[in-house]
């Protein structure tokens, strides 16, 4: 996250054209908690007899556990997209790399149908946006932007595999699997490196 950060600041000092494209793993798990969430669901000694670590991130949303997972950081300038100044529209500008290249491994995945906010939940996961990426209605890639200086900062997380219990205890809320899906669930024959690789042609 801090990463993230001193990435966005380095294009905007630097006054950069062209986007940021960066593709990163955790080690160990880890709790990134959005910008104005409050953390009193979280059960600390729990997770730290688990080894999992809790971070805040510049962007908004709901808490996400970054473990089996990889998570994608984008940079640009709003002018650099073509309808940068519309939220919305920027979001699903920036994901269309993931529709498009998705597709060339067999990985249908679209929109969706934003879905009526529970706001009970304080896993992101289980949130749907018109913004999130979903196979065939399930959510795979959740995503938060920020901006700043005229910059927009998109991240998100590509779930590869989840531990539906470990989650659960977490979050203290049923993990729905009608709501969410894996790589891992969708073609177990590909890897978490054919992904890295995918993406790493952008």
């Amino acid at each position: 996250m801090k990463t993230d950060s001193d990435l966005l600041d380095y294009a905007i000092d630097n006054k950069l054209s062209e986007p940021i494209f960066r593709l990163y793993g955790w080690n160990p798990a880890c709790i990134s908690l959005g910008r104005n969430q409050s953390d009193d669901f979280l059960d600390y000694n729990f997770l730290k007899s688990n080894g999992i670590d809790v971070v805040r991130r510049l962007t908004g949303g709901r808490a996400l556990l970054h473990d089996n997972e990889i998570t994608y950081s984008y940079i640009c300038p709003v002018s650099y997209l073509s309808h940068g100044e519309h939220v919305v529209s920027s979001y699903k500008e920036i994901c269309q790399i993931f529709i498009e290249k998705f597709k060339k491994i067999g990985i249908n995945i679209d929109f969706g149908t934003q879905k009526q906010v529970k706001t009970g939940f304080d896993y992101c996961m289980l949130i749907s946006t018109g913004a999130d990426l979903c196979y065939k209605g399930k959510k795979l890639i959740g995503s938060a932007q920020c901006r700043k200086h005229g910059y927009i900062l998109q991240h998100g997380s590509i779930l590869y595999d989840y531990d539906k219990i470990l989650l659960e205890k977490i979050f203290g809320e049923e993990i729905s699997t009608n709501e969410i899906t894996s790589i891992k669930e969708i073609n177990p024959r590909i890897g978490k490196e054919d992904i890295i690789n995918l993406l790493s042609e952008y």
